[in-house]
């Protein structure tokens, strides 16, 4: 059997990385496309490093564009490697055009395709990610969710239960896999947050939806909270591009410092506490977030990972696509209101957060589960 995994953006990598290992333990042929959707070294080849996969076997190259422009040279491109290699299964994961793009390529040529992290809805269609969601469940064969949640979506919009596999949450078999190594990075004393071994509190931001950083206004609200809350502890900010981009146009660049290391500087001694770096690898990352006092994010992925660091979590998006990391986990809802996050950041610092619980099936294993239905249902 030939399985084709597909990942195109910086989440994706984190998704491949226990499919591949899984994959290759069983002994299945399986060939990793990278679409190029992501293609700086720092949101591409860095995670493949640090994640310890192999170079892929196949780079489309697409780099940016509009949505169209992006979804359609994917689908050309992805089409031609369907022709070349036959797959007899196309495994897609999240939900950026990457996944939308090469599922609907296979499933136009009537190869299988299984879409790992289904289910997943913030009935919110202005965002492109819903509407990748949405189509790339109702094109799937197999549909593999983390979340009850995520089941009772799928149920709703008519899709069968035998398409549906509730297995886990496989970002989080790549944490619990690299968790060990993240703590031998040396990023926090890079960034001077540990002095005579012991660690400052900090605050860490990740911010890149068009919602936050396109709009003048919004994104000098945002930065005005987190000016007000630096004065309390420091906030590191590794910047996407994106959003790097914005700030300079908008020219509220002054509102940040930026740094690659701080080896000749003090967080403390600064008036200037949002510190502004390049993007971050998956491991460093992983450990300047596992023991931040306080994350402010627009991400989805971020939101199940403190989850299970047991971090709070504050999301500047007025809805997620995530429930249970609010419903069970340490995430709270709260906008790009400049005042409600200020207000949440200062309450969550001087009460923190009350005992949460992990979700079913977030275990480190939905790999090894996703594994074993496509062995059963396809391996004859």
């Amino acid at each position: 059997m030939k399985i084709v995994l597909v990942a195109g953006a910086r989440p994706n990598f984190v998704k491949i990385t226990p499919l591949w290992s899984e994959l290759q333990k069983r002994g299945l042929d399986c060939a990793i496309v990278h679409t190029g959707q992501h293609y700086d070294d720092k949101m591409s080849k860095t995670f493949f490093k640090d994640l310890q996969l192999p170079e892929p076997d196949i780079h489309l190259g697409v780099g940016s564009g509009s949505h169209a422009e992006q979804t359609g040279k994917i689908m050309i491109e992805f089409e031609k490697v369907c022709f070349r290699l036959k797959p007899d299964l196309v495994i897609v994961v999240g939900d950026v055009n990457s996944t939308a793009a090469s599922a609907l390529a296979a499933a136009k040529l009537c190869i299988p395709v299984a879409h790992v992290e289904a289910g997943l809805r913030s009935f919110d269609r202005s965002m492109p990610e819903e509407i990748n969601r949405i189509l790339t469940d109702h094109i799937s064969d197999y549909l593999f969710t983390t979340c009850e949640d995520a089941n009772k979506n799928l149920r709703q919009e008519g899709i069968p239960a035998s398409k549906i596999f509730f297995v886990g949450n496989v970002m989080i078999d790549t944490l619990k896999q690299f968790f060990k190594l993240a703590e031998k990075s040396n990023i926090l004393d890079e960034l001077r947050l540990k002095k005579d071994g012991k660690l400052s509190k900090y605050a860490v931001l990740t911010l890149h939806r068009p919602s936050n950083v396109d709009q003048e206004e919004v994104l000098k609200g945002i930065f005005s909270a987190l000016k007000r809350l630096s004065k309390r502890i420091p906030v590191i900010f590794p910047a996407h591009p994106r959003t790097l981009e914005r700030l300079k146009s908008f020219a509220l660049d002054s509102m940040v410092t930026y740094v690659e290391k701080l080896s000749d500087r003090d967080l403390k001694g600064s008036e200037k506490n949002v510190w502004m770096m390049s993007p971050l690898g998956y491991i460093e990352f992983l450990n300047l977030m596992s023991h931040a006092s306080l994350v402010l994010t627009d991400s989805g992925g971020i939101q199940e990972e403190t989850t299970i660091l047991g971090i709070p979590c504050l999301t500047l998006r007025d809805n997620t696509e995530r429930p249970v990391t609010v419903r069970d986990g340490t995430n709270m809802i709260v906008g790009n209101n400049p005042e409600r996050i200020l207000s949440a950041s200062f309450d969550i610092l001087e009460n923190g957060l009350n005992g949460k619980r992990i979700p079913k099936f977030w275990d480190g294993k939905a790999a090894d589960r996703i594994v074993e239905v496509l062995t059963a249902k396809l391996v004859t």
